[in-house]
């Protein structure tokens, strides 16, 4: 085995003894690669690993300076490259097989490379770094430099390839981008162009892009100004405008997941959305193949998205995830989808051989497949990985020739130590986590998450076989250790117990009991010596309240297998006297701890600090916690926290941390000698040592690297090596006996595990089945499913003997329970019929105070939770409500509120303002003084116009008459006409003087300043609006006070009067007064309010209070209750009174009349007289509370009629001021509009400006660049002239140089001369021409060197002695020879510059073009910003005013023609007014001449028309005389007409008729006495008539039995002639009844006409009173 010997960090190793690499065991996490035809290779933690294919050899090359990063194979040249991962990370470049160093690359990449790939000719090296560089570098690493470099921020590439065919093509893909980079060559200079592909949408279908610089399709708005690209609107001026797109623009594009060329220098590349691209290599134009599908399409796997690719003759095989692998066969844009294989694992890699001869597979798990192709394809498994990374590991003893390694699924494999295959696998399926080896036994012993222990069978290494497993408890299996004989197998577990298990398979693994630890057992150390009794053993676990570490020793003699039972208690503690238990603590944490072979020492490795301390053990016994003392202490200089173990003979100190470094220590001394870099701090170090029974092998296992190292030891020997022999040799005599008895008890542990775990399981059922009257034991009942874990077993029995020893007195005292809680419910029921005040709590009859004070506690904690998270929420609320109100209410200065009419719908609402801002107000200050100043400066510069103009004039009045007039024409000027104006803001009394004109606009101040102006006069308007609004609302209030003023008499009418009405009360709305809203009523409030008891108590207080102050108050009021009685409360009667008032009845008209006396009757007519003038009283009065009632109440509707009405005319100024506020909102949009799109173009010129000097600054370095090749190109064609001329030369001379020798021996000389040796290339094999896809490359420089190394060598044939010319001498042959071979140096160099001139040339040309487009680009700019300067003048002269137009001066029909204006122009409106008044004129007097015309033959039609008027008027006299001599005249009317006092006339007929009224009620009475009289003769006539009517009824009797005695004989006689005579007199009186029906019908509807004749009649006798 080879091993890369280079050390970059040295470290001080004592000479001597050291440690190798002997194997390394790792599986592939990267892409595997190809070294050779037959070897392959795959980074693992710090090392790569090299497989033959063919002899399955392993070689390993190690890192010295920490993990492999990324790695790549140059298959020509046979050397692989690889990254470390350090700050600053080297480029290693190794040969292989030598394995030795050929280069180091150091770059400026700061973190780590993520890409690697070499071309395939030449020898050029590609890397790419991530953060914070992103940088692509070419390098040629023969020479290790950089040759060129690119840095492309924040882009992350997933694959970087080289063209097969051209190695001046790059391809980076990554799932956003596709980029080919182009390399480009001017003699020794390169240089990187890169150029993106284009990808499709997700789809599949490519979307148009437009120009983001120079967009060609913007529209044209000729009414807003010029319309700009996004980057200006978003003001973006850098080079983000360059790229910048709306979010609308922004469409997902295909994500690509890998990429392959093809031998036409084309790409394929696969996307995760399962498109297949073909990119173009000249134009990178990106095509979708179409997929071709068969008649049996794959279920479930129509979607494949290729996870790796790799290209083949007519198309591409490609893997995803699914477990296969497709074959693309393309044909054109078409392709189809073969199955190619299926692997049992998902596909992350595939990579052909150089010879195409096999398939490379690699699973994602790590394992690689190979397929060979062939007449008999074959397909194997060339490595088989492990199910994720090694838990542990451990030797198989005693031998040491076999290990065991174990992963967290449950998967053990048993490796070779000689070289490292694996033996043998066995699948447990199960969460493992430690894995130990016996010591004593063929056996090991597996811990799970599960808190299972899983025994193995290993003695034969190639079929371990599980025969037993132990349930301990739930908790995790944290440690397994066998002690040094093999004795006792220590389980440490996560919840702090230590269970001792009998390690030998004769005793079938008995557990013998456990000791409770604290949690998080940190290591466990033991001592057991040959030639004592017992096993010491150490425990570490920490404190990490105190920050301290504990250890607890105890011991376990070799009989407790014997007396096991004495050991333990009944729950299976073993018992701390009987294991002398001893407790030490350390003042500081440790991270591992162990116990040297005297018992005396304890070694930890300090967790803090990078510290490695011993400590002495008291020999004296003690109790309690002792606490120990550091008494040797050495820096470790391994940092990071470490572990400690010792050698199998207790002489070696083996120290492994974070760094990933091992180092040997005597245990003595504490000194390093031997130490061994395995792994790295990258992959968090080392996570496990194993040292084999004899010292010679070490298994080092990483944390995180997934790689197990074997190290051995070289040079060694001595007094090393003598002491750990010696010490395996006693311990193999003594360990030899044991295991050959044990291991035959293997088997038959097997067989018998199986019967007892059966035999278990049954006793538990039955276990279960009989402790269900338990209440004890149905606490650990667990389901008839589940396993119990031997802790819960001895538990079970432990209750089970204590249920069994105390059954009397638990019977016992469930009887006492049971009579206490029969007396409880009796004395709960009787606690229910007693009183409210005798009776009980519920809770009172708790007997479990504890219980109920708990319950008490644990509901006042829930009440008192919710009660905080209701408060929080409503906290929140409250702030949120405090929020809104402070930002809609608070801050408002004028709050918004309404105002609503009483009768009518309109409401009005007022403006809400809030407080102008201090810079608002200084900006407003600001500008007006500005204009006040521009308006005196104006005002001074006419009058000074004016004064020089008045020195002309003769007389001063006139001078200052002129003045005077220009004054005014001046104040007449500042004010704007509305039309020009803009808006009707003068209407509310507005100032607007200060304006500026809409057509002086034009600089960004005046604007500006234009706008703050605006908003001051809407600010303005809304004041003076809120104003008027203000006094309609006090108006309200007021009417409303004087409307409830009015109520309170109607309502004390309405109650006078008794009558049913209601009283309207205006009231205010919610709208109007808004402020309601922000107070909560207590009626609002649904949910009940919450009463404290205190407050509740102080409630019933103050109305206990307050009755009692009430009832002190009131007293004995005789005079009060006196008044009552007799006058009714009252001293005095009042008129609302005389409703109320009764006049009482005399006495004696309980009496009947008859019985009266004459005094009775005068003093009954005096009553009759009261009663009659107290009703003419209260009608009196009730029609006058009537009439005051009406009054009032019209009073009120005209009051609130008249509020209407003004709030109507305040609703048309509320919309006017709405007018004028939208109006001048719209010029300060239009202004603000403006200044945007004033913005936008300065953003255009600006980025216009920086993109023309970026673009001159790159015209200038093409300019550079091509002046500096063409001078490069000028040189070099003159070296290459200089060079063919030497040639020619050379040709030229010849003759000369040979001119002494005969000429026919000059001519054979110089067809010799000219002559070319031939150069056998070799032979490609038909059957790898037709594998391989790219077929020949192009030449390379190891190629061209190796061709002219050939023809060096064929020109040393033809300079043979033998092929001289006959009779030519040696010395000329000589001489002639030299001069040909100088001849073909010269023309290989000659080939050599050609090639070189033709490059040169063609990068001169692209540069040339490069230029040339560059040129062109600052043309277009420059062309662009003059249109853009132009759109700008434009934009600033043609001003968007607003006018005021009336209704009808608008013109135009179309309202499409009204924003077209291409030929129009502003003028004043009094041009148009006078044009229209001279045509008006003209027109008036044509319609003058034509009236005159058209008068004669419209007086003709007058007077037809009246003369037909006059006889219609005459018709109509006559009707009218004829009608009012037919008009019914009824003498009431005539009388209404005639009679002047009617009025009186009525009031003496109602006083006739009421004394006619009254003579009919004495009438009336007489009447009634007289029927009274009638009536009692009568009564005595019935009782006559019923004496004789009960006579007659007798007689009745008689003649009713006669009568039905008769009627039967009738019946029976005529029966049915009387029933047919009874139908037909039905049917006729039917008949009759419906003829009668129908008559009636007809009546009714000649009665209904003649009714209506007859009103129609009537209604013409009513005279017509028409007002003349």
């Amino acid at each position: 085995m080879a091993q890369g010997r280079e050390r970059d960090e040295s470290h001080s190793v004592a000479i001597g003894a050291s440690l190798s690499v002997r194997w390394v065991q790792g599986f592939p996490k990267q892409n595997i690669h190809f070294v050779n035809d037959s070897t392959f290779c795959y980074p693992c933690g710090n090392f790569i690993i090299f497989i033959n294919i063919e002899t399955k050899k392993r070689t390993v090359l190690q890192c010295i300076n920490g993990i492999v990063g990324v790695m790549a194979t140059n298959i020509p040249y046979e050397v692989v490259a690889f990254s470390d991962r350090r700050l600053r990370p080297l480029i290693y470049i190794y040969n292989f097989p030598g394995l030795t160093r050929r280069t180091k690359l150091k770059g400026n990449v700061l973190l780590d490379y993520t890409l690697l790939s070499f071309s395939y000719c030449g020898t050029y090296l590609a890397s790419y770094s991530s953060l914070p560089e992103f940088e692509l570098a070419l390098w040629n690493w023969e020479l290790g430099v950089i040759l060129c470099k690119k840095s492309q921020p924040g882009v992350d590439v997933s694959q970087m390839t080289f063209n097969p065919m051209n190695w001046c093509q790059l391809c980076l893909s990554s799932p956003s981008a596709v980029t080919v980079w182009t390399i480009e060559r001017c003699n020794q200079e390169h240089y990187l162009k890169a150029k993106s592909v284009k990808l499709p949408m997700e789809d599949g279908s490519f979307f148009n892009e437009t120009d983001v610089i120079f967009p060609q399709s913007l529209p044209k708005d000729l009414i807003y100004g010029p319309v700009l690209p996004v980057s200006a609107i978003a003001g973006l001026v850098g080079e983000e405008a360059e790229t910048f797109r709306p979010k609308d623009d922004l469409y997902t594009l295909l994500h690509p997941t890998m990429h392959c060329w093809t031998p036409t220098s084309d790409l394929y590349i696969g996307c995760e959305e399962g498109h297949l691209l073909m990119i173009n290599g000249e134009n990178l134009k990106a095509t979708v193949l179409s997929k071709m599908e068969d008649g049996t399409p794959n279920i479930g796997r129509s979607h494949i998205s290729p996870v790796t690719m790799v290209y083949q003759k007519g198309g591409v095989l490609a893997s995803g995830i699914d477990g296969f692998v497709y074959s693309f066969l393309i044909k054109d844009t078409n392709y189809k989808v073969e199955d190619f294989l299926e692997i049992e694992e998902p596909v992350e890699h595939l990579i052909f051989s150089p010879s195409y001869k096999m398939l490379l597979i690699q699973t994602d798990k790590g394992s690689v497949y190979i397929y060979t192709f062939g007449e008999e394809p074959t397909f194997e498994k060339i490595l088989e990985a492990c199910d994720g990374k090694f838990q542990a590991t451990d030797f198989i003893t005693p031998r040491s020739e076999y290990c065991m390694t174990l992963t967290a699924s449950g998967e053990v494999c048993i490796w070779d130590i000689e070289d490292g295959l694996c033996a043998s696998r066995i699948y447990l399926k199960i969460p493992a986590t430690v894995l130990a080896c016996s010591p004593s036994s063929l056996s090991a012993a597996v811990g799970t998450k599960d808190g299972f222990v899983h025994f193995l069978d290993v003695r034969n290494v190639e079929s371990p076989q599980a025969v037993h497993k132990a349930f301990l408890s739930e908790s995790p299996v944290q440690h397994l250790l066998y002690d040094q004989r093999g004795m006792y197998l220590l389980v440490g577990t996560s919840e702090g117990y230590i269970f001792v298990i009998n390690a030998k398979p004769s005793s079938l693994f008995q557990i013998l009991g456990f000791i409770e630890i604290g949690k998080g057992i940190l290591q466990i150390s033991t001592v057991s010596l040959l030639e004592k009794d017992i096993v010491k053993v150490m425990v570490l676990y920490p404190l990490p309240d105190t920050g301290r570490s504990r250890l607890e020793i105890f011991t376990l003699p070799k009989i407790i297998p014997q007396v096991s039972a004495s050991f333990a208690d009944e729950r299976g503690r073993l018992r701390d006297e009987l294991i002398h238990k001893f407790v030490y603590e350390i003042e500081h944490t440790l991270s591992s701890a162990v116990l040297n072979f005297q018992s005396n020492r304890i070694y930890g490795f300090c967790n803090q600090v990078p510290y490695i301390c011993s400590y002495l053990l008291p020999e004296k016994e003690h109790g309690g916690v002792c606490i120990l003392k550091p008494y040797q202490k050495v820096q470790s200089k391994q940092y990071g926290s470490g572990m400690l173990s010792l050698s199998p003979h207790g002489l070696w100190l083996i120290t492994i941390a974070k760094c990933g470094i091992l180092c040997v220590r005597d245990i003595h001394t504490l000194e390093v000698f031997a130490r061994c870099r395995s792994h790295s701090h990258q992959g968090h170090g080392i996570q496990s040592v194993r040292i084999s029974m004899d010292g010679q092998n070490i298994l080092v296992n990483g944390r995180n690297d997934s790689t197990l190292v074997n190290l051995r030891w070289r040079r060694f020997g001595g007094h090393l090596a003598n002491e750990i022999l010696e010490y395996n040799q006693q311990l193999l005599t003594f360990l030899t006996n044991i295991m050959d008895e044990e291991n035959d008890y293997l088997s038959i542990t097997q067989r018998d595990s199986l019967v007892l775990e059966s035999a278990s399981e049954h006793t538990i059922h039955e276990n279960r089945r009989s402790s269900t009257d338990s209440s004890q034991e149905e606490l650990v009942q667990v389901g008839n499913t589940e396993a119990i874990p031997w802790i819960q077993q001895k538990s079970q029995e432990a209750i089970k003997k204590e249920v069994k020893l105390f059954s009397n007195k638990r019977k016992e005292i469930k009887r006492k329970i049971k009579a206490l809680a029969k007396t409880v419910l009796d004395m709960m029921e009787e606690n229910e019929a007693v009183d409210n005040i005798a009776k009980l709590e519920q809770q009172e009859f708790g007997l479990d105070l504890e219980e109920l004070e708990r319950l008490h506690h644990k509901s006042e904690e829930e009440v008192a939770k919710i009660r905080k998270d209701v408060e929080m929420q409503n906290l929140a609320k409250r702030y949120l409500a405090e929020l809104i109100k402070e930002e809609c209410w608070n801050s408002m200065a004028v709050k918004g509120r309404a105002l609503k009419c009483f009768h009518i719908p309109y409401v009005v609402e007022n403006f809400p303002m809030k407080e102008r801002t201090d810079e608002e107000l200084k900006e407003l200050k600001r500008v007006v003084q500005q204009k006040k100043i521009e308006a005196e400066c104006l005002k001074l510069r006419k009058e000074i116009v004016e004064v020089q103009s008045a020195i002309t004039m003769v007389k001063k009045h006139h001078e200052e008459e002129d003045e005077e007039e220009e004054e005014d024409g001046t104040t007449k000027d500042t004010n704007l006409p509305n039309y020009l104006l803009g808006s009707l803001s003068t209407d509310f009394r507005v100032h607007t003087s200060l304006l500026s004109s809409q057509l002086e606009l034009h600089s960004r101040e005046e604007k500006i300043n234009q706008i703050i102006l605006l908003k001051d006069i809407i600010y303005k308007v809304k004041t003076t609006f809120n104003s008027e609004f203000d006094a309609a609302y006090k108006q309200k209030e007021f009417e409303i006070a004087r409307v409830k003023e009015k109520n309170v008499r109607i309502q004390e009418i309405i109650l006078d009067l008794e009558l049913e009405e209601s009283v309207w009360q205006p009231e205010f709305e919610d709208c109007e007064k808004p402020e309601r809203t922000l107070v909560v009523k207590s009626s609002e409030i649904t949910a009940h309010k919450h009463i404290n008891p205190w407050q509740k108590s102080k409630t019933e207080l103050l109305v206990a209070h307050e009755m009692e102050q009430s009832l002190l108050t009131r007293g004995s009021d005789a005079r009060r209750r006196a008044l009552m009685d007799m006058m009714g409360g009252v001293l005095e009667v009042k008129k609302e009174d005389i409703l109320r008032m009764v006049i009482p009845q005399p006495a004696f008209m309980a009496k009947p009349d008859a019985l009266w006396s004459e005094e009775e009757r005068k003093q009954f007519k005096e009553y009759e007289k009261k009663v009659k003038d107290l009703n003419e009283e209260r009608d009196k009065y009730r029609k006058s509370l009537e009439a005051e009632m009406k009054k009032l109440q019209n009073s009120i509707q005209e009051n609130t009629q008249n509020f209407d009405e003004h709030l109507k005319k305040l609703f048309e100024r509320r919309v006017k001021a709405e007018m004028v506020v939208n109006q001048e909102e719209l010029k300060i949009n239009n202004l603000v509009f403006s200044l945007l799109l004033d913005e936008e173009i300065s953003s255009r010129e600006t980025f216009l400006n920086n993109y023309l000097t970026r673009k001159q600054e790159e015209k200038s370095q093409t300019a550079e660049v091509v002046r500096k090749s063409r001078e490069d190109l000028d040189v070099y064609k003159e070296h290459y002239d200089n060079l063919l001329a030497e040639d020619k030369v050379l040709d030229r001379s010849f003759k000369k140089e040979f001119s002494e020798i005969p000429s026919h021996q000059v001519d054979i000389l110089y067809k010799l001369f000219k002559r070319r040796p031939r150069i056998h290339r070799q032979k490609v094999h038909a059957d790898t021409t037709s594998l391989v896809p790219f077929g020949e490359r192009p030449g390379s420089g190891k190629l061209n060197k190796d061709a002219f190394a050939q023809l060096m060598k064929a020109m040393d044939d033809l300079d043979n002695i033998n092929n001289m010319p006959e009779g030519l001498d040696p010395s000329v042959w000589e001489h002639f020879c030299v001069t040909r071979r100088a001849k073909v140096e010269n023309e290989q160099k000659v080939k050599q510059k050609a090639a070189g001139l033709m490059e040169m040339v063609a990068f001169l040309r692209r540069r040339t073009e490069d230029d040339e487009r560059v040129q062109q680009e600052i043309e277009k700019v420059l062309h662009e910003l003059v249109l853009l300067q132009e759109d700008k003048v434009k934009f600033q002269l043609n001003l968007t005013i607003q006018i005021l137009l009336k209704q009808g001066q608008v013109e135009l029909e179309n309202f499409q023609f009204l924003l077209e204006y291409p030929d129009a122009i502003l003028i004043n409106k009094n041009i148009i007014e006078d044009l229209n008044s001279v045509i008006r004129t003209q027109g008036q007097k044509k319609v003058a001449s034509m009236m005159e015309s058209k008068n004669v033959h419209k007086g003709i039609f007058q007077i037809e028309w009246e003369h037909k008027k006059m006889e219609m008027e005459m018709e109509d006299l006559n009707q009218k005389a004829w009608d009012i001599q037919m008009l019914f005249f009824s003498r009431d009317r005539q009388k209404f007409l005639n009679e002047p006092n009617y009025e009186t006339l009525i009031a003496i007929q109602i006083g006739i008729m009421e004394q006619t009224i009254a003579v009919l009620d004495k009438t009336h009475k007489k009447n009634v006495e007289n029927c009274k009289k009638l009536l009692k003769k009568l009564g005595r006539c019935s009782s006559q008539k019923d004496v004789a009517n009960y006579t007659l009824s007798c007689s009745l009797r008689e003649e009713l039995v006669a009568v039905s005695e008769r009627k039967d004989i009738c019946n029976a006689v005529g029966s049915k002639l009387t029933c047919e005579k009874i139908a037909k007199e039905r049917y006729e009186n039917m008949m009759q009844q419906q003829k009668l029906t129908k008559i009636s019908k007809e009546q009714a509807e000649q009665i209904s006409i003649l009714q209506a004749e007859v009103e129609r009649l009537r209604m013409k006798t009513f005279p017509a009173l028409v007002q003349m």
